[in-house]
């Protein structure tokens, strides 16, 4: 820097060269740019990773860690250490370090962008808009309140419009992706506070946006105000003229990027450079570079294939590794220390309980304004009152504009901490929708009833639209006759939250859980949506799409919890094994099998787990073409009657036909059966059969043609084995999971997948059968998959039917 002040002169730290030449030839590789911008990279993750690892406990999202690290790293905590300092962020590597972080910062906030829908937007219900604009018009209020006190006392030397609008703004933002990432840990995305509060959260952070750019625009140093006002006008402009070109160019990209194809890396590029372009020209206009990013993100296509693969190409490089760089730089930034004297910490809860009381106060009195019960009103409060990223940049900017100073930005990156800190537990604290009980009396828990007629609700959860043809399938053989009063499908859609970021782009999809498919907000290019839809306007099912999104460690906590609210009679599993071209089971995912036994022990309703090999073909078959044999295998016992009570409802069915064969125990070795590798308890336990036979009594005389019943006695599990396979050609099998009596004991030797039992397991063999299976457990309360035996479960069956 030239000048001719001496003093100036040797404070401004020389420039650092980019590479060293290595410590065997002299060179401190900490006095070079970048080997030093690496190890700051690694310990900022380090450190932040660390910190979120041991916050997972208490449930909160990464951005405290993230905070926290920062503000650890900086003047605060280590920092005190000037040697520390000096070495790993000295002043010379600051230019670096921010370049850097807002860098990361700029496409970190196009993917923010991309997270936000505006069709959905549009589509916001007054509700929303209402508790939105309750939710940011009081603690703006208040933010411009507490700002005259902050001016009286430690912010006196600050220019007083922009410093009330940064006040207002920075109490008044809910952090978007922050506050979706916590309503999924605490499973209330799908709920009707996590659809409100996501409503809300939009329209907000939309509205933050804006009233930062005014922000900005009025902290000018020392210029007319005239500037002022060009900068916000030019803001404007570039806003709407992005409307009008931006939107085209990228719906001509996207039709080029089919779903299932790769998305040209042409395309990739050309985005991305948008991004720093858009960048570029905000940065010229003076609003901040990020607005530019944001505007591009917000405008991309939300559907297909084009914007998941933006994502994948940005988001682990910029969240993993350059956006903590902005922790860190706002950490270096914040020196608690400065909060000195009774003062500044009574300005600190002052703070804290403004921001906290004009956000929850405003918010609960509009939702109850609409009759929202109170406890609902008093968590979206807590909700609303999440801060995150948004708030920092806000701080930030500020501090950067001179219109923070350094206490004030301390003080009010605490509160920021503390308000997002406080959600998850007070919104535990008070809303459990986990225990809310469904409406009205439960007693349809599985098939097998005493009044056929009553409506047959099937909670059938899929992962992927490979699972959709088989399901449709299934559904459209369960219909029943017409005189029935229906059947009524919840179809899941189980969405995996990981550690990423951009697992909110599932977000917009929990808005429509729940609701039918031909409501006007769907998406008509949902491939899961249109075949849905079309099966329901063929077969006048009531179909209704419902999405979990949660890790998969607990996901098993939505589809139970569903089932329950739902009061479903069956849930319908897909197996953790798929079939390839070559009629080999193979894994899909491991962690599906454990979902699979989760909700075999914890379900409220009757489960069963699906073999998927291509029921019907790879596409829907008409009613009118349906041509399939069904057989259920049946050896005794309430799991074996229940998967006998749906091949019953299935042969109503026009084009089904239903084959049941009965295993007896040959009367010459009645009682001599014994089977490999089976534990005495399990093997000497029988269970009398008078329940089984009455309910096969209807069976053996059936008033359908469609209906066929066949009573084989073996002698072996071997004979056993080979009556299975005379009907192997079939295209559907029903089995118990637990099957009873001598022979099914015989048959139960240990195999790797216990959650299918004896029958199923050998049926889900790929040497066995090509067709699919249906493994059915019957509703008998918790069941531990460790510990049962077989026939382990002795509940009378009149007891049960009595429940129904």
């Amino acid at each position: 820097m030239a000048t001719t002040n001496g003093t100036n002169a040797t404070s401004c730290p020389a420039a650092m060269k980019a590479t060293s030449n290595g410590v065997f030839q002299g060179d401190n590789p900490l006095d070079f740019a970048l080997p030093l911008a690496i190890l700051q990279i690694c310990l900022v993750v380090l450190v932040t990773r660390l910190l979120a690892f041991l916050l997972r406990p208490l449930r909160q999202p990464r951005v405290i860690a993230e905070i926290v690290g920062g503000i650890l790293l900086g003047p605060s905590a280590l920092g005190r250490n000037h040697h520390y300092l000096q070495r790993i962020f000295p002043a010379r590597s600051l230019t670096v370090l921010d370049t850097l972080a807002n860098l990361g910062l700029l496409f970190f906030l196009f993917l923010v962008g991309l997270e936000l829908d505006p069709s959905s937007l549009r589509r916001t219900g007054k509700k929303a808009l209402s508790i939105a604009a309750a939710g940011i018009s009081l603690p703006f209020a208040m933010g411009i309140g507490t700002s005259f006190v902050l001016r009286g006392t430690i912010s006196k030397s600050v220019d007083g419009p922009p410093f009330l609008v940064f006040m207002g703004v920075a109490l008044s933002i809910t952090a978007f992706p922050v506050l979706a990432r916590i309503l999924a840990e605490l499973k209330l995305l799908t709920t009707d506070v996590g659809r409100m509060a996501m409503s809300a959260a939009a329209v907000n952070d939309v509205a933050a946006w804006v009233l930062l750019a005014l922000a900005i625009s009025l902290s000018g140093t020392g210029r007319s105000p005239l500037v002022s006002l060009w900068v916000f006008l030019c803001g404007i402009a570039f806003v709407v003229g992005c409307i009008f070109l931006v939107p085209p160019i990228f719906r001509w990209m996207a039709k080029r990027c089919p779903e299932g194809e790769p998305v040209d890396e042409m395309y990739v590029c050309a985005t991305l450079a948008g991004v720093l372009a858009a960048g570029f020209a905000t940065d010229a206009i003076g609003i901040h570079a990020l607005f530019g990013a944001f505007v591009i993100g917000v405008l991309v296509p939300k559907e297909g294939p084009f914007a998941v693969a933006l994502v994948e190409k940005v988001e682990d490089l910029i969240s993993g590794l350059f956006l903590p760089l902005y922790f860190v730089s706002s950490g270096l930034k914040t020196d608690i220390a400065a909060i000195r004297g009774a003062q500044s910490w009574g300005l600190l809860v002052l703070v804290i309980c403004t921001a906290c009381f004009g956000k929850i106060v405003g918010t609960l009195a509009a939702t109850l304004a609409f009759k929202v019960p109170f406890k609902e009103a008093l968590a979206l409060g807590f909700l609303m009152n999440t801060k995150g990223l948004v708030e920092l940049i806000v701080l930030n900017i500020g501090k950067d504009r001179k219109v923070l100073n350094d206490q004030t930005f301390a003080i009010m990156v605490l509160m920021a901490v503390f308000t997002t800190f406080i959600t998850t537990p007070l919104v535990v604290a008070v809303y459990k929708p986990a225990q809310m009980k469904s409406k009205g009396t439960y007693k349809h828990r599985k098939m097998e009833r005493k009044n056929p007629e009553s409506q047959l609700r099937i909670l059938a959860c899929f992962h992927s639209i490979k699972n959709i043809p088989t399901f449709i399938n299934l559904i459209e053989a369960s219909r029943g006759t017409e005189k029935r009063e229906g059947l009524c499908v919840y179809a899941m859609h189980l969405m995996e939250l990981s550690e990423r970021s951009s697992a909110i782009l599932m977000v917009h999809k929990a808005r429509k859980n729940g609701l039918p498919f031909w409501n006007k907000g769907q998406d008509p290019d949902n491939q899961i949506v249109v075949a849905f839809e079309a099966f329901r306007q063929l077969s006048h099912v009531l179909i209704r799409p419902m999405t979990a999104i949660s890790p998969m460690s607990t996901i098993h906590e939505d589809i139970c919890a569903s089932a329950e609210r739902k009061r479903a009679a069956i849930i319908i599993l897909p197996f953790h094994k798929h079939q390839r071209l070559d009629g080999v089971m193979e894994t899909t995912r491991t962690e599906f099998r454990f979902v699979n036994k989760k909700v075999l022990e914890h379900a409220p309703c009757s489960v069963g787990i699906l073999v998927d090999r291509g029921l019907g073909g790879g596409s829907h078959v008409p009613a009118s073409d349906v041509s399939s044999t069904i057989t259920v295998l049946f050896f005794g016992g309430q799991d074996d009657c229940e998967a006998l009570a749906y091949g019953k409802r299935m042969a109503e069915h026009p084009g089904i036909s239903l084959s049941v064969v009965s295993f007896v125990v040959n009367p010459e070795i009645a009682g001599e059966i014994v089977g490999v590798g089976i534990n005495d308890e399990a093997s000497s336990h029988t269970k009398s059969m008078s329940g089984d036979q009455l309910f096969l009594t209807e069976f053996k005389n059936p008033d359908a043609d469609s209906i066929k019943y066949e009573e084989r006695q073996v002698k072996t599990p071997g004979e056993a084995i080979d009556v299975i396979k005379e009907f192997s050609r079939c295209n559907l099998f029903l089995v118990g999971r637990r099957p009873e009596g001598q022979i099914a004991a015989a048959m139960d030797i240990k195999s790797e997948t216990p959650e299918l039992g004896p029958v199923g397991s050998l049926l889900s063999s790929s040497e066995f059968t090509t067709a699919s299976v249906l493994v059915v457990q019957q509703y008998a309360g918790g069941i531990s998959l460790d510990s049962e035996l077989v026939g382990h479960v002795e509940s009378g069956r009149g007891e049960e039917s009595e429940a129904n």
